[in-house]
């Protein structure tokens, strides 16, 4: 009976070297630091009068009680964001992805929310006053009390251009 023929040295050779090739490449890989995740934007208390946001992704950034008055936020994203108590004076917020954002106890006086989507946004304790520019912002969905309806509905018009929805409609104007 023959045995086993042990493999060609020469090829076993090139296998090895191969494997200590790939084995530095493979540690330097491993040993890479993951990167780190996006941390949402945390301005609380702040006073940013005048600040420029505007087309930046801000998803889930924190506004609380911050002065943003003179603000440019135009066309940014803001989906879940908090802005519990900020204050918008003649802030722009045109074609800004407000949905499912805090915004309770938020001033928003001559605040421009033009073709803004604010569905599901919180807001019952927001005060909406002054030169209000609302039209074509989305209102679906949003909880408003008696005074800050009557004062929207008052402005209300259009068509929001990402939703298709009325604007008079999404605020249940009659």
């Amino acid at each position: 009976m023959r045995s086993a023929h042990p493999a060609h040295p020469h090829r076993l050779a090139a296998r090895l070297w191969r494997v200590a090739l790939l084995l530095p490449l493979l540690a330097m890989i491993w040993c890479l630091p993951a990167a780190p995740a996006a941390a949402a934007v945390d301005v609380a208390k702040q006073v940013l009068i005048g600040a420029d946001y505007h087309g930046q992704d801000l998803r889930g950034a924190t506004f609380n009680l911050t002065n943003l008055r003179d603000a440019d936020l135009s066309g940014a994203d803001l989906q879940g964001a908090s802005l519990f108590g900020a204050k918008l004076q003649d802030a722009d917020l045109s074609n800004t992805n407000l949905r499912e954002a805090t915004l309770d106890s938020a001033v928003f006086d001559s605040t421009d929310l033009r073709n803004a989507v604010l569905e599901n946004a919180f807001a019952f304790n927001t005060k909406f006053s002054g030169a209000l520019r609302v039209e074509g912002a989305d209102f679906t969905n949003v909880p408003l009390r008696g005074d800050a309806l009557k004062s929207l509905c008052a402005v209300a018009s259009g068509t929001n251009p990402v939703t298709g929805r009325e604007t008079r409609d999404t605020l249940g104007c009659s």
